[in-house]
């Protein structure tokens, strides 16, 4: 019987934003010095799963987290700017505090259905057929038994999941709770498509 094909979708490691209740979104935040650690310790974890390349983000959370993990498993890293993390509008950079008092509206409508983050960012539709795409061009690509690892954003990993698997992405953020700092996912394929193995696994 032939090894299945896998992918590992990770999180970045912690960032100060994180840790203060910041909406980042887009913002090109750095890790933190936990996030730094997270990221050490989840790339000597990852190197055991043997992948043969990783992919990664490209803001700074993300790339940082996953030149760790590259050069813990002695592999190449790719950049592709499809999984950054959704935009989220006018709340970036705001404290959620500061998002409830001013959107309170938008965060009880997103809590129902599939809108745009603070007013004129993305939808998770939006994410899903971006990060998707991206997924499916590195899957297509994978041999009988590799590994690919994904470095990436809690809600545009989630909402790739979501797409590979034919979850509808608003009912995913209810099914699937956001991975914590360098956590990840395990997908594996088996006879009847693409199956998720685990979720918010760490070091």
């Amino acid at each position: 019987m032939s090894a299945a094909r896998r992918v590992l979708l990770v999180r970045h490691g912690q960032t100060e934003h994180n840790a203060g209740g910041v909406w980042q979104g887009q913002l090109d935040t750095a890790l933190s010095d936990v996030g730094l650690e997270q990221a050490r310790a989840a790339g000597r974890a990852i190197a055991a799963y043997r992948p043969s390349r990783v992919v990664a983000s490209d803001l700074d959370r993300a790339a940082v987290t996953a030149k760790h993990v590259a050069e813990a498993a002695g592999v190449e890293l790719t950049l592709d700017p499809r999984w950054r993390e959704i935009h989220v509008g006018q709340w970036q950079g705001l404290h959620t505090t500061q998002v409830r008092e001013q959107f309170g509206d938008l965060l009880e409508q997103m809590d129902l259905a599939d809108i745009r983050r603070g007013v004129d960012g993305e939808t998770l539709a939006e994410v899903g057929a971006r990060t998707g795409a991206s997924l499916r061009e590195l899957l297509d690509g994978l041999d009988e038994g590799e590994c690919v690892v994904v470095v990436a954003h809690g809600v545009s990993t989630r909402a790739g999941v979501a797409d590979l698997l034919g979850l509808d992405q608003h009912l995913a953020t209810h099914a699937l709770r956001t991975l914590g700092n360098c956590h990840w996912a395990e997908l594996a394929q088996g006879r009847t498509g693409w199956q998720l193995v685990s979720w918010n696994v760490h070091a």
